[in-house]
């Protein structure tokens, strides 16, 4: 192979990953902006959920306990630091394995981290998060759903739990938790880049028929749906 070849192909192939770069920044800002609309199943919207972000990742919030689903019952609450039995409210989210238990922040990122979570070479997590209560702002959203649409959302989180065989959620005994009130448990799916932790978040209002973003890889394409 000529040198003049093989800086062809070279070009080529950094064009090549340019041009997909480019390609999911424009989707990535342009999808969120469409709408998919919620779906009104006729029922009393009697429950209140909320979307919750940190800046990057956003979680899905319900009730711990009502008539239709009790939380604590595969996320014991002595699986916490804190032990406590008596928040309200717990906040799920799902995400790659590697940034939740080893990047607590930015500066503690890898490039090794990054690359495995961007394509689909690492496992994935869920990070389950006691709350005594929920303060409305620009960071969290409260939706009221009706009971059938919270029984979706229940069914849709829940399929996520990568589960024992005899049925339990699978606790990751890991101290890299961030606070007294969370745990982790073993996921199913891999993170990647066109499969994020937003995604998902965003898929879960989808599957409880609630407004979401066609797609999107951020927290901003499910938050612009919830201007007030």
């Amino acid at each position: 192979m000529t040198v003049k070849k093989m800086l062809f192909i070279i070009l080529k192939t950094l064009g090549i990953i340019v041009g997909i770069v480019v390609l999911y920044i424009a989707l990535g800002y342009g999808l969120p902006f469409i709408e998919v609309s919620a779906k009104d199943d006729g029922q009393k919207k009697e429950i209140p959920i909320y979307i919750y972000t940190n800046g990057v990742h956003t979680d899905i919030v319900m009730p711990v306990k009502n008539d239709l689903h009790d939380w604590s019952s595969k996320i014991p609450f002595t699986n916490t630091k804190s032990g406590k039995s008596d928040y309200r409210f717990i906040g799920i989210g799902w995400g790659d394995k590697g940034f939740y238990l080893d990047t607590p922040t930015w500066a503690d990122l890898k490039f090794s981290t990054a690359f495995k979570a961007a394509f689909w070479l690492s496992e994935s997590a869920m990070h389950c998060t006691y709350y005594k209560a929920m303060k409305e702002g620009d960071d969290c959203k409260m939706i009221m759903v009706s009971k059938n649409q919270y029984k979706q959302l229940v069914q849709f989180v829940e399929g996520k739990f990568d589960t024992d065989p005899n049925g339990n959620f699978i606790l990751i005994p890991t101290n890299a938790v961030y606070g007294d009130n969370d745990a982790f448990y073993d996921a199913k799916g891999r993170y990647s880049f066109l499969d994020t932790c937003n995604t998902w978040a965003n898929n879960a209002l989808k599957a409880a028929g609630q407004k979401a973003a066609l797609w999107t890889p951020t927290d901003y394409g499910i938050f612009l749906h919830y201007k007030k």
